[in-house]
């Protein structure tokens, strides 16, 4: 598609994130089941529940515009998807693996921000309000998604993950 308008470039992106949120409606049932914490795993599976309600706002857009509901594969999202697949593949220590799912699901997270920023904005600029609220909505709950990893992270996680392979090793360098 040429980007010969902020019309064009729009819809180009709704097409791109509709794909993602997609992606992530098959990947997070996976992080869930392969998290050790029963917190992590509840939260992951808390944001799979919210990520469906994304796909049903992005088609409310798409239809509020007329356009055909299809999307456009999202490369990015594959590559982020990707890079956790192989981290729980490798597997570990619980803890750590709890950490490496916290790290690949806040990319995630991140990536999905920088989107809905981008097209709550254009949005407004184009004045298609209807779609400003409701990508806002979906950002909020993205930066909640954020913030709760960040507290599971905090919260123990990472803490039990450093301890992980330190037993007796504290205070040498490796």
């Amino acid at each position: 598609m040429s980007h010969d308008s902020l019309q064009s470039l729009f819809i180009d992106e709704l097409k791109d994130v509709y794909n993602a949120e997609k992606q992530l409606v098959t990947a997070l049932p996976k992080m869930a089941k392969a998290a050790s914490s029963p917190e992590l795993s509840q939260a992951l599976t808390q944001h799979l529940e919210e990520t469906k309600g994304h796909v049903d706002r992005l088609e409310q857009i798409f239809k509020a515009l007329d356009l055909p509901l299809r999307g456009k594969k999202c490369k990015g999202m594959e590559g982020l998807i990707e890079e956790g697949k192989e981290m729980l593949e490798e597997g570990g220590q619980d803890s750590v693996v709890d950490a490496g799912i916290i790290s690949a699901a806040q990319r995630v997270e991140h990536y999905e921000m920088a989107a809905y920023g981008c097209l709550r904005t254009y949005a407004g600029l184009l004045g298609h309000e209807d779609a400003v609220k409701l990508l806002e909505q979906t950002l909020e709950e993205e930066e909640a998604a954020d913030e709760k990893l960040t507290e599971l992270a905090e919260g123990g996680i990472n803490e039990a993950a450093a301890a992980v392979g330190q037993e007796g090793d504290i205070g040498r360098s490796r």
